[in-house]
C-alpha cells in the first residue's frame, strides 16, 4: 500500500509515547490479522480487529464482519463475556463513540470493565477523531496508541482518504505486454495475461468500493465489471463515464446485479430513459470545456461513501486520471510476451521535450503470479498532481 499520511491524534493522551512491550506487538498483530480478514465485506466502514487479553492470556477475539453489523470490539467482548473485566483491549482502530448503524463501541468498552486500551491509530472519522480516547481516558481507562499505526492505515487506504480529503483512494490497474502493449491495433486484448493474474484481479475488484471504466472500454470489450469470486459478500458499484451518453441499454454490465452508475453531461431525458429503464442510474454533471470533470466524478462517489474505486479502462482515461493526479496506486500486470510497436499503449499523456518532465513512479512491490508479473507502483507526488483542479476527460475512445 502507498504510504498515506499520518492521522492526527489528540494530546495529551494516557499511555502517549509508550514503551511497547513484545506482547503488545503480539496481540496487535493478530488484531491486524484479524482486522484484515473484513477486506471487501465491510465497505463502506473500515476494516477493525480487536483482541482482549487478560493475565497474559487471550479472552477474546472479534473483527467487523459486514456493514450493519457489530464492530470488532463487540464481537471480542460477546466471545470473552465476563472475562473482559480488568482485561487489556488491542483494536486496530480507535473506538467510535457515537451512534451510527450500531451503538458506541465506547459504551460497550466501559460496561465491560476493560482497564487498558492500546489502538493502532485515531479514527480520521470527525465524528470520532480523538473523541472515543477521550471518553475512555476520562473513565479511568488507561489509553494508549501508535503501535503498528503504518500497517494499521494499509488495511484501509479508502476510509482514511475519504475523512481527511474528502475523496476514494483510487487504484488503477492495467495489464501490458513486456513492450508495454495493452491491445493490439485494432483493439482486442483478450488474453494478455493468465489464468492466475485474472483471478489475481477478481481480487482487487472484491475489495472495491466501485469498479470505474470509460465508454470506450465499454463499447470496445463490453466488460461485465462485477466481481466473479464463490466467497464474494456483496458486489461493487460499476461505474461508467460517458460524457455523450452512448452507452447501449444492452451493454453486459447492465444485464447483471448490482448498481450501474452513468456519470454524464446529457440532460436529455429521451437519451437517458432507456438507460434508466435498463437498471442505470444516471449521475449528471455539469459540461466543462471537454468532457467530465474528474475531481467532481470522485467527489460524487466520496459523498455516495465509495472508499476505495477500482479502476480498469483504456490509455485515455488512465493518462486523465494520471495527470489530475487521481491515482493513488497503479496495479500493472505484466505478461511475457510482446504485441509490437503498431500495438495500444499503457497512456495517453502528452508528447514530453526534456526528461526533465518525466513523470516517476515508486515500485512497491513486485510479484509473480502465475506466469505474469504484477508492479505495484504510486506516483511520486509533484506539482504536475497538484496544480490541476479542473481535469477533464471528453468520452473515451
Amino acid at each position: 500500500m502507498p504510504d498515506l499520511p499520518l492521522i492526527p491524534t489528540p494530546s495529551p493522551l494516557e499511555g502517549e509515547g509508550s514503551e511497547w512491550r513484545a506482547d503488545d506487538y503480539r496481540h496487535m498483530a493478530r488484531a491486524l490479522a484479524l482486522a484484515q480478514r473484513g477486506l471487501g465485506h465491510t465497505d463502506p466502514n473500515p476494516c477493525v480487529g480487536c483482541v482482549l487479553v487478560k493475565d497474559g492470556i487471550v479472552v477474546g477475539e472479534g473483527w467487523h464482519t459486514r456493514a450493519g453489523e457489530a464492530h470488532a470490539e463487540i464481537n471480542a467482548l460477546d466471545a470473552a463475556g465476563d472475562r473482559a473485566r480488568g482485561a487489556t483491549a488491542y483494536v486496530t482502530l480507535e473506538p467510535c463513540c457515537h451512534q451510527g448503524r450500531t451503538p458506541p463501541c465506547t459504551d460497550a468498552l466501559l460496561k465491560a470493565g476493560i482497564a487498558r486500551l492500546v489502538a493502532a491509530m485515531s479514527d480520521p472519522n470527525p465524528q470520532v477523531a480523538g473523541k472515543g480516547f477521550a471518553i475512555l481516558r476520562d473513565a479511568g481507562v488507561a489509553v494508549e496508541y501508535g503501535l503498528l499505526a503504518a500497517e494499521a492505515r494499509a488495511l484501509n487506504p479508502g476510509f482514511i482518504q475519504r475523512m481527511i480529503q474528502g475523496r476514494p483512494f483510487v487504484r488503477l490497474k492495467l495489464a501490458m505486454s513486456l513492450d508495454g502493449r495493452t491491445a493490439l491495433a485494432s483493439g482486442e486484448s483478450q488474453w494478455l495475461t493468465g489464468e492466475a493474474a485474472r483471478r489475481d484481479v477478481q481480487r482487487l475488484r472484491a475489495r472495491g468500493s466501485a469498479i470505474l471504466t470509460g465508454i470506450g472500454t465499454v463499447l470496445t470489450d463490453n466488460p461485465s465489471l462485477n466481481v466473479r469470486l464463490s466467497e464474494a459478500t456483496r458486489q461493487p458499484s460499476r461505474v461508467i463515464l460517458d460524457t455523450e451518453l452512448r452507452t447501449p441499454p444492452t451493454a453486459q454490465t447492465l444485464r447483471l446485479p448490482g448498481q450501474v452508475l452513468i456519470f454524464t453531461t446529457v440532460s436529455d431525458s429521451s437519451m437517458q430513459a432507456p438507460l434508466r429503464a435498463a437498471g442505470a442510474e444516471i449521475v449528471l454533471l455539469p459540461r466543462a470545456e471537454q468532457g467530465l470533470d474528474l475531481h467532481a466524478v470522485m467527489a460524487e462517489l466520496a459523498r455516495r461513501e465509495c472508499n476505495e474505486v477500482h479502476v480498469e479502462c483504456g490509455s485515455t482515461l488512465a493518462g486523465a486520471l494520471l495527470r489530475a493526479g487521481l491515482v493513488d496506486e497503479l496495479v500493472i500486470y505484466m505478461a511475457p510476451l510482446l504485441l509490437g510497436d503498431k500495438a495500444r499503449g499503457l497512456f495517453q499523456l502528452p508528447e514530453l521535450t526534456r526528461m526533465s518532465e518525466r513523470r516517476e513512479l515508486k515500485i512497491i512491490e513486485t510479484r509473480m503470479v502465475g506466469r505474469d508479473w504484477r508492479i505495484k507502483l504510486r506516483p511520486i507526488a509533484d506539482d504536475r498532481g497538484k496544480k490541476s483542479k479542473k481535469t477533464e476527460l471528453h468520452a473515451e475512445t
